[in-house]
């Protein structure tokens, strides 16, 4: 009798160690748990009248020219909606984070493709050490060239890539704004790979563009644009809450 007994305490004392070591663990987790970022969202705006965008001749690749007969395509060093919406223009943030925030890598894996004979996307925004997958859709041969800054961490590299070819994995190794990307075989298509730290957001065609996951705190953005050049403005983030950043670029 004495003998179950001191079982039952055993096993009631064993059950009450685990319910313990369960709520310590779960507050532990909690506090360690770091707080969600705000947003920032803003549109970027082309002032006065875009440039003309010169018309592609892609009548030395017939399978291109094809695909582009009924919309024939142009060239995207400013493409500007009809409400004066800029495309195509990164925003980061270039002062004022620091820690895990600035170190963190992007767990996604962008897709750089050639198809119809251009970079879809015509900019990519990466993170330092971020890998991505370069892509042929289209029925012929590419060679992707990138080209960063000569002497630099980045280095340029070119291969070729024929159609049905598996995807080409890379990385780049430090902030770099911006490497140009271009074709040897097709002179007419380029891109660029916009590489930063921390977050980042890319204008889509409306203009409008989105950083997640900001930390709260004072920054400098900054927007870059191909054509136009780059502009800074101040902003604080607040925890919890959304911020908002415009900017306006003025045509050429």
């Amino acid at each position: 009798m004495k003998k179950q007994a001191w079982y039952q305490g055993l096993a009631i004392f064993s059950a009450a160690l685990t319910l313990i070591f369960v709520f310590v663990m779960s507050q532990r987790e909690v506090k360690a748990a770091p707080a969600s970022g705000a947003g920032i969202t803003g549109t970027i705006k082309l002032e006065g009248t875009a440039p003309h965008q010169r018309p592609i001749d892609m009548s030395k690749e017939p399978a291109c020219a094809a695909v582009h007969k009924a919309n024939p395509v142009t060239t995207e060093k400013v493409v500007a909606g009809s409400g004066g919406g800029l495309k195509n223009v990164v925003v980061y943030i270039s002062e004022g984070l620091s820690g895990s925030a600035e170190n963190e890598v992007a767990s996604s894996k962008p897709i750089w493709d050639q198809k119809g004979c251009q970079y879809i996307p015509h900019v990519m925004g990466l993170n330092p050490n971020q890998h991505f997958e370069v892509t042929n859709s289209d029925p012929t041969s590419h060679n992707i060239h990138p080209m960063p800054k000569p002497g630099g961490p980045n280095h340029e590299w070119n291969k070729s890539q024929p159609s049905g070819a598996p995807p080409i994995d890379n990385t780049w190794q430090a902030p770099e704004v911006a490497i140009h990307v271009k074709c040897n075989i097709h002179p007419w298509m380029s891109g660029y790979m916009v590489v930063v730290k921390g977050p980042y957001g890319v204008s889509d065609d409306s203009g409008s563009f989105k950083i997640e996951n900001v930390p709260p705190g004072s920054y400098t953005l900054t927007a870059w644009q191909e054509t136009l050049g780059t502009q800074t403005q101040k902003i604080t983030v607040a925890a919890g809450k959304p911020a908002t950043a415009d900017f306006t670029f003025k045509a050429k």
